[in-house]
């Protein structure tokens, strides 16, 4: 439960970061294969982000493809190596949630592929599960460290219209079965409940009124921070107002995308949001909330069509960086778009900015 306390000498803290869209299209499938070994490798993605996702307590991101097996395949019907999983461990990812408008693109056996692999790889993920019992039994996911206990919920509004096939689950944003889950995570005294949500109108910029219902919906059942994913571009984060029995409450309506193929304006990049914890007294608080924009670099490199992920605020004042004057130019327009949104749309948390002293919120 979140709330406002005074300084106690024995604090906890807990730091968590929030990504993106984690997308596979063809053209990242294409980029990531290796012909000398065969392999599909993905870690180069996260070389120059590595830092800022590894130093936090739990980073927790949106797989927004299926681990289905080949063929390998991006939009519409997406599938990608499990190696794409494995370089998110590898670059500090924690939890991958699953429930997304992609989770049956594969069928049956796309989710339940998806949910052996990551199990085999050792990452925590909810959103969807291979049975009732699985869910009734790893639902929420529950993550205790620092002596913080966190609820972990993830919905989606929909899967384009296929059917979900029994009796593997994909979580929807059904208020009885959210309000029975937030009821459930507070029996298990989780200190802050979470939920991930994939919702809103792709490409839209400002959040849709259905958003805006939800959020309060959540709020009113005991959430705490809402993390909101599918648009594929930025909106706004804000802190809402305490109610007589909680705390502040954030919600991000759309972290943007992480990594895709989409290269039109807006869609090339997102944010990594950053949340700081402190428990005391039983009371926990965010002590500290703040973003990196991120942008999604793709030059070509020996004959390939390369993917990195910049943190913005690092590579904003160095085109020499860039092979190509205009890679350069579009990272700067996708700055400057952000920043005019978030900088007049945002309550409460600013971006967080690299400097010669290292990053400052």
């Amino acid at each position: 439960m979140l709330g406002a306390q005074e300084d106690s000498v024995n604090i906890n803290r807990l730091s968590l970061l929030f990504i993106g869209d984690i997308m596979g299209h063809d053209e990242q499938i294409a980029s990531a294969f290796n012909p000398g070994t065969g392999n599909y490798e993905y870690d180069d993605v996260f070389s120059y982000v590595r830092d800022e996702i590894s130093e936090a307590d739990i980073a927790i991101g949106n797989l927004e493809v299926t681990l289905g097996g080949p063929p390998y395949k991006g939009y519409p019907a997406f599938s990608s190596p499990a190696s794409l999983a494995a370089a998110c461990s590898n670059a500090g990812i924690d939890v991958l949630v699953t429930a997304n408008n992609h989770s049956v693109d594969r069928g049956k056996k796309g989710i339940l592929s998806t949910i052996q692999r990551l199990d085999s790889l050792g990452i925590m993920h909810t959103g969807t599960f291979a049975d009732s019992a699985a869910r009734d039994s790893l639902s929420p996911l529950i993550i205790e460290k620092n002596g913080i206990s966190i609820a972990i919920l993830n919905y989606t509004y929909g899967t384009n219209g296929l059917k979900v096939p029994p009796p593997t689950i994909v979580n929807m944003l059904d208020t009885a079965v959210i309000s029975s889950d937030i009821k459930k995570a507070l029996a298990l005294n989780a200190d802050v409940i979470i939920p991930f949500v994939h919702w809103g109108i792709e490409y839209d910029t400002l959040p849709s009124a259905e958003q805006k219902r939800l959020a309060r919906f959540f709020f009113s059942k005991g959430a705490d921070l809402i993390i909101g994913s599918h648009p594929h571009v930025l909106q706004q984060m804000e802190w809402t107002p305490a109610d007589s029995c909680r705390g502040d409450n954030l919600v991000v309506y759309s972290l943007g995308n992480f990594v895709s193929n989409q290269r039109t304006i807006r869609r090339d990049g997102g944010s990594m949001v950053r949340i700081e914890l402190e428990k005391a007294d039983s009371i926990t608080r965010v002590s500290r909330a703040g973003y990196y924009l991120t942008w999604v670099y793709t030059p070509v490199e020996n004959g390939r069509k390369k993917f990195y992920v910049l943190p913005c605020s690092v590579y904003e004042n160095r085109p020499e960086y860039f092979s190509r004057p205009s890679d350069y130019q579009k990272m700067k327009l996708f700055i400057r778009n952000s920043r005019r949104l978030l900088n007049t749309l945002n309550t409460g948390i600013g971006e967080i900015i690299c400097t010669e002293e290292g990053w400052v919120y």
